[in-house]
């Protein structure tokens, strides 16, 4: 492992033996995933138009992430449970997703998803995916059926940015060793607070504040950016 690096001030910054190299972070919908999980719910409910539009207008930064949250689930009320299963059968991971995340492990990075989506869907494939942490919200369900409504606090931008810095701090991970990646207005202060943040076929809001921009068609055009937030 990587000996600790230099802070701002030139002191080495405490870190334990086997410190990690670094930290990658990744939202997962449309960015980690091809698909917006909550639309593939949403297909089931025949209300995929309707969530379709919300989510757009809500990844501008037009309209508030939790606000925009808790209406699309709203429209889910009544559905059955079992739909579940088959949103996770047709998930579809973005070209490359995989085998960065392969490759940062192997380089000693700690990997985590941070997403607005539903643990309910994406736990299976993050386990799948030997990813080490995932913080997402939950549906509500009762006897078997959505209720309509989000289980706990709501996992916004800012819980994005908070999840981000408590991992940072349990393993000791300087911020010039971390790495965000997202495409949507609520990624902005996760990759705001990232030594690197990237923007991934990103909407207007995130490009204007990202450090590196890719437009696919794969998520390996992050790992040299990796690579160089290593060696800082």
């Amino acid at each position: 492992m990587t000996a600790p690096h230099p802070g701002p001030a030139g002191a080495a910054l405490d870190a334990a033996p086997d410190a990690a190299t670094g930290l990658l972070v990744s939202d997962v919908d449309s960015t980690f995933l091809t698909q917006e999980v909550i639309e593939l719910v949403a297909e089931h409910a025949g209300v995929r138009d309707q969530v379709e539009e919300i989510t757009t207008v809500a990844m501008r930064g037009e309209l508030d992430f939790a606000q925009s949250l808790r209406a699309r689930v709203a429209l889910l009320e009544g559905l059955e449970e079992s739909v579940l299963a088959e949103v996770r059968a047709v998930l579809v991971p973005t070209p490359g997703a995989l085998e960065l995340v392969h490759r940062a492990k192997a380089a000693g990075w700690v990997t985590a998803l941070v997403s607005g989506g539903f643990h309910e869907v994406i736990d299976e494939l993050a386990a799948g995916a030997g990813i080490d942490h995932v913080r997402a919200n939950r549906f509500e369900i009762a006897h078997g059926r959505f209720t309509g409504r989000v289980e706990g606090p709501i996992i916004d931008g800012i819980a994005k940015r908070r999840t981000l810095e408590e991992l940072a701090g349990r393993y000791g991970i300087a911020a010039a060793q971390i790495v965000a990646m997202g495409d949507g207005a609520n990624d902005r202060e996760m990759l705001e607070a990232a030594g690197t943040g990237i923007a991934f076929r990103a909407k207007p809001a995130l490009r204007e504040i990202a450090d590196v921009v890719l437009d696919g068609p794969s998520l390996l055009g992050a790992w040299p950016h990796l690579e160089a937030a290593a060696g800082h």
